[in-house]
């Protein structure tokens, strides 16, 4: 046997037997590196055991390595990376059925109809997620300057709001103000942005 015979695998956990043009590779391991956490998750919404959650993450890494070529790219890389967490959490679907269908004793008892409403659910929830954290990156890019290093200088570094006031020369309390004054524009932000469907201006 060959060294091209020999299957191989790599941190991302797929096997290189796909597609063969370097482009593809490259293509394949930046979109899977961001998807891969959000694939892991969606799995382990159906399978309660850890190693049954690793092992079907692994076979799933190796259909979309081997269907690669049928995933469509795009020239928006953020769509790109969106459709493929997509067309990844749809492969783990039929890696969690077959996996279910082989150990009924290792999974939870679910019938395919089942799965389906939960697949959906699943994908409704990190969709909502997905919105509410792209909606407040925008309404933080809307704030003042002053009010948004305030904010970053509070949860993004993890200090407390009194080292925050020792920094400005602030009372503390004042910062307290400040972080509720801009706590409550975020989120009204926030909610126009996501019944407008993202043209809200904060």
């Amino acid at each position: 046997m060959t060294g091209h015979d020999t299957q191989s695998t790599h941190d991302t956990g797929f096997v290189e037997n796909g597609p063969t043009e370097p482009v593809s590779h490259e293509m394949f391991l930046r979109l899977y590196s961001v998807a891969q956490r959000r694939v892991h998750a969606y799995i382990g919404a159906f399978l309660p055991n850890a190693a049954d959650v690793d092992e079907v993450l692994q076979e799933t890494s190796v259909v979309l390595w081997r269907k690669f070529g049928e995933f469509e790219s795009g020239a928006d890389r953020a769509e790109e990376a969106e459709r493929f967490v997509r067309w990844s959490c749809g492969v783990a679907r039929f890696e969690v059925l077959r996996f279910m269908r082989q150990h009924r004793g290792a999974a939870m008892p679910l019938d395919d109809r089942t799965l389906d409403v939960l697949a959906d659910e699943h994908q409704a929830m990190s969709d909502e997620l997905d919105e509410r954290r792209s909606a407040l990156q925008r309404c933080m890019q809307r704030l003042r300057d002053v009010d948004r290093v305030l904010v970053q200088r509070c949860y993004e570094r993890g200090v407390t709001a009194k080292e925050v006031a020792d920094e400005l020369g602030r009372p503390v309390n004042s910062v307290y103000k400040s972080l509720g004054r801009i706590r409550v524009s975020l989120l009204q932000c926030i909610q126009r942005r996501l019944e407008t469907g993202g043209e809200a201006m904060a």
